[in-house]
């Protein structure tokens, strides 16, 4: 059992904890609405490159040559390595936030051996290289506030080996934000396409021409595509981590307090039974000095 001086202690550590939690409660919150800005800002154009594409693939009458698209025979389906970019944080007290999307990572792993990784945030690098598991070393990036400019880098790269055929598929496990309450781990394919991806609802009025072809026209979307995506998922994923980094601080702050309400319970209790002690002793000595006197006058009168 605790003494007052222990739980004296500990009553303050919480309280210092719980001044650290708040304040990474309340910039979490502040980088959420930020966030929330540039997210809202990327669907637009993200949706715009789709239904650009979705119109070249509605428009063609015939299979388009290209690296980017399914040939119509069906292969490279399955064969060929994967490139995986995992989206995590750079940091942990966020909930479960990185360990679903790395969990994610490792399924896409077992499932294809034969797999690149490309890992963005700290903690994901950090947690791979710990379980000796292989990925891209060389290929470091924050996921800290996500920029145009960051994705456009890191498009490039991933494309380079695409275009090389260093890699035959390229998927993206990112945290999908879709409220403060919603948020699901997803593994996407991103490239090749594949036409029953787009061709849903068919476009309305004639079919588009495009100049100088389909193919020239889908090769020089591509790259802002595939940016535009990344740059999503690197926004979507920040806000998730942003709201489970809230979302644990709420927890832990109700933690906190029902320590805190345990702790000062037992401390009222143990002041409370000081008191006690303290008041029997002098009630004790007063009663012991009165029977004294008591005695003495006794004494003296016989």
């Amino acid at each position: 059992m605790l003494n007052e001086y222990e739980i004296r202690n500990r009553i303050g550590s919480i309280g210092e904890t719980q001044k650290i939690t708040g304040a990474m409660y309340l910039i979490a919150s502040n980088e959420l609405r930020r966030a929330k800005a540039a997210f809202d800002e990327t669907r637009p154009y993200f949706e715009s490159l789709r239904s650009e594409i979705k119109k070249i693939f509605c428009g063609s009458n015939h299979d388009i040559d290209s690296i980017y698209y399914y040939p119509a025979d069906g292969s490279r389906l399955e064969e060929g390595t994967h490139g995986v970019l995992l989206i995590t944080a750079d940091k942990g007290l966020a909930g479960a936030y990185n360990m679903n999307a790395i969990k994610e990572a490792e399924r896409a792993l077992a499932d294809h051996p034969d797999t690149k990784l490309f890992v963005i945030g700290s903690f994901g690098r950090k947690y791979f290289a710990s379980k000796n598991i292989p990925f891209e070393a060389d290929f470091e990036f924050s996921a800290q506030s996500p920029t145009l400019n960051r994705a456009r880098k890191i498009t490039s790269i991933l494309l380079k080996k695409f275009s090389a055929r260093e890699i035959e598929k390229l998927f993206v496990i990112y945290t999908n934000y879709e409220n403060d309450v919603v948020m699901d781990v997803r593994n996407d394919r991103i490239l090749p396409f594949h036409r029953r991806e787009f061709l849903g609802e068919e476009p309305s009025g004639e079919p588009p021409v495009f100049y100088p072809g389909e193919k020239e026209v889908l090769e020089a979307i591509v790259p802002s595509y595939v940016c535009g995506f990344i740059y999503s998922a690197l926004v979507g994923s920040f806000l998730s981590e942003q709201r489970s980094r809230m979302a644990a601080m709420e927890t832990a702050d109700r933690s906190a307090r029902d320590m805190l309400e345990e702790l000062n319970f037992e401390y009222n209790r143990l002041r409370q039974s000081e008191i006690t002690r303290e008041i029997t002793e002098i009630s004790a000595a007063s009663r012991f000095q009165k029977e004294k006197k008591a005695k003495e006058k006794g004494g003296n009168a016989v």
